[in-house]
């Protein structure tokens, strides 16, 4: 008698899930039911940018590519602008950065020296003392022996100097203001000269033969005007430091004057 043979084995379904247990065919598939991909965290749009991105090398390249697509001759000029601009920019942030004193302790200082009758005492304080507060002070002291008009005239003549010196250097972060968009706009003209030239030499009209000269002409315009921008945040920076140093020295040129007054009653007395 021929045994029987035995039945194939049916999955059972989970008692708490209702889904066969039984394993598919091929083991090395994977179930990936409930595995989120990058593409569905970030967006299909931002993982597109992402790529974009990446593959131009980011921001930095994008950049530099840019700027040989430019024009060499003229995108030269644009950084070379740049570059002095920015000079001028720093060496003026830190000129002035140094000429700030506390001044109102100054004229304390001065003022308990002064009181005690140390002239030299309250000079010397000045002369240790960097900027053009303590120099404005020094100034009045030289004259403290001289009438007040004097010493009035002495501190204002004075003053200007030093408000010239803070500006130093200023007229020419304007120029380069002015000078980098117009070289924008120079390359501007260049560009659309070339792309007159191109369509005279193809003798037809298209937007693949003056493309090249457009984009100079464009290019040339957007880093002239980023130019000037950069630069401009940095000459109202420079503008709003010369403001305060200059309310500073008006301020100290009363205080010193109200000292000195005091000092000449005092005597009178």
């Amino acid at each position: 008698m021929a045994s029987a043979q035995p039945e194939p084995a049916v999955a059972e379904p989970s008692a708490t899930t209702g889904v066969m247990d039984a394993q598919p065919a091929d083991s090395s598939a994977a179930d990936t039911t409930g595995l989120v991909t990058v593409e569905e965290m970030i967006g299909q749009d931002d993982m597109a940018a992402l790529q974009a991105m990446t593959a131009g090398g980011g921001l930095h390249q994008q950049l530099k590519s840019k700027f040989v697509e430019g024009s060499a001759e003229f995108m030269s000029l644009v950084a070379l602008t740049l570059v002095i601009g920015l000079a001028l920019c720093i060496e003026r942030i830190i000129y002035l950065t140094l000429a700030e004193v506390n001044a109102k302790r100054l004229l304390r200082d001065i003022e308990k020296h002064v009181e005690q009758g140390d002239m030299e005492g309250a000079k010397t304080l000045c002369r240790n003392t960097r900027g053009p507060v303590a120099s404005i002070c020094y100034q009045g002291l030289m004259h403290a022996h001289e009438d007040m008009a004097t010493v009035e005239r002495s501190i204002v003549s004075y003053g200007t100097v030093q408000s010239t010196n803070l500006e130093k250097g200023c007229s020419w972060i304007r120029l380069m203001i002015a000078i980098a968009p117009s070289l924008g706009f120079l390359g501007t003209v260049i560009g659309m000269v070339m792309a007159f030239d191109h369509i005279q030499e193809a003798g037809d009209i298209g937007p693949a033969i003056v493309a090249e000269g457009m984009k100079v002409a464009l290019i040339t315009t957007i880093f002239g005007i980023i130019v000037a921008l950069v630069l401009q945040l940095f000459y109202n920076y420079i503008l709003n430091k010369i403001e305060r140093l200059t309310s500073q020295m008006e301020e100290a040129a009363i205080d010193l004057l109200d000292i000195l007054m005091n000092r000449k009653m005092k005597q009178n007395s």
